[in-house]
């Protein structure tokens, strides 16, 4: 009432409060698949392997735009885009305001309510691996960002990831329907490119330049400050930014790679269809009717243009 603002530092009991969390991530999890996920699988009849994907992605795509709408108004209403000095200045940010901690705090949630929900949606083996190896980078990220106090870099950074995973679902299910349609791979493709781009820029910004310019530069793990120290050093602060660079090439390549196959398969499909409306036309062709000689009938008696008959008349002996 004073204008005295409440700000928060991270602790123990924040395991109770994600662990409620994951219990709300579970009842909202299954929400969307009875109500909606699975009333659309019945309507499209979908193979085994891509209904697992189906609701997969149906899932991501409820929980990417929700997390780029809050996200977003996060990083609008505490001036993070509108000053990015904010993003280095003061660190280490030790205090936070409630809606970034709580924002904090359900992406834990939802990452860990994923483990249990690989037994409840019963996911195939093969999906196994690749499900459990995005969960972990997830939570090691957005924990890491949380505990070592770089949570206004973490914002903008899951804000531009969420953007591309939530175009690249959204152009799944929308393929799910009509195997036609790939437009959207093209805009998820656009998005994907711009959001690597920024999120290097934001790297070399903020790790470059920025925390090397924090005022207190000493270790001291009570004050939550970890890397400012390290950072003044060029030599660490360039194989930090070598080390970002090759990881956001890899993440390139393979993504360039991805597409030069897409397009292959697509330009395939496209040449054998033409080799088949060909040949299809072919065939039509050949059996065709032959025309007979040319004239015309007259009383089922095919007779020549002249009026007479094409047939030589038998002279009748006097």
């Amino acid at each position: 009432a004073d204008g005295e603002l409440v700000q928060y530092h991270y602790g123990l009991k924040d395991l109770v409060t994600i662990l409620f969390y994951i219990f709300i991530a579970i009842i909202l999890h299954a929400v969307v698949q009875e109500y909606a996920l699975d009333k659309i699988n019945r309507r499209l009849h979908l193979s085994k392997v891509k209904h697992s994907k189906f609701n997969e992605s149906g899932q991501l795509v409820a929980f990417h735009l929700t997390s780029v709408i809050w996200c977003l108004y996060v990083v609008v209403t505490e001036g993070y885009i509108s000053n990015p000095r904010s993003l280095w200045e003061n660190y280490p940010h030790v205090y936070l305001p409630f809606q970034v901690k709580f924002f904090y705090l359900c992406q834990l949630a939802y990452w860990l309510h994923a483990l249990p929900e690989l037994y409840f949606q019963k996911v195939r083996k093969e999906e196994i691996p690749r499900q459990l190896r995005c969960i972990a980078l997830y939570l090691v990220h957005v924990a890491g960002a949380y505990l070592l106090n770089l949570t206004r870099l973490g914002l903008i950074l899951l804000l531009l990831q969420y953007l591309a995973e939530f175009f690249f679902h959204m152009a799944r299910l929308v393929y799910f329907t009509d195997e036609n349609n790939e437009k959207l791979f093209n805009v998820w493709a656009v998005v994907f490119v711009v959001t690597r781009l920024f999120t290097l820029t934001l790297y070399i910004l903020v790790i470059g330049f920025g925390l090397p310019r924090v005022e207190s530069q000493a270790l001291d793990p009570e004050r939550g400050n970890f890397f400012s120290f390290l950072f003044n050093n060029i030599l660490f602060r360039m194989s930090v930014l070598l080390l970002v660079c090759l990881f956001q090439a890899s993440v390139m390549w393979r993504f360039i790679h991805f597409q030069l196959r897409r397009w292959r398969e697509y330009w395939n499909e496209q040449s054998s269809r033409k080799r088949v409306t060909a040949a299809t036309t072919g065939i039509k062709q050949q059996t065709k009717p032959l025309k007979r000689d040319s004239g015309y009938h007259e009383n089922g008696v095919v007779k020549a243009e002249n009026g007479t008959s094409p047939r030589t008349k038998k002279l009748k002996s006097p």
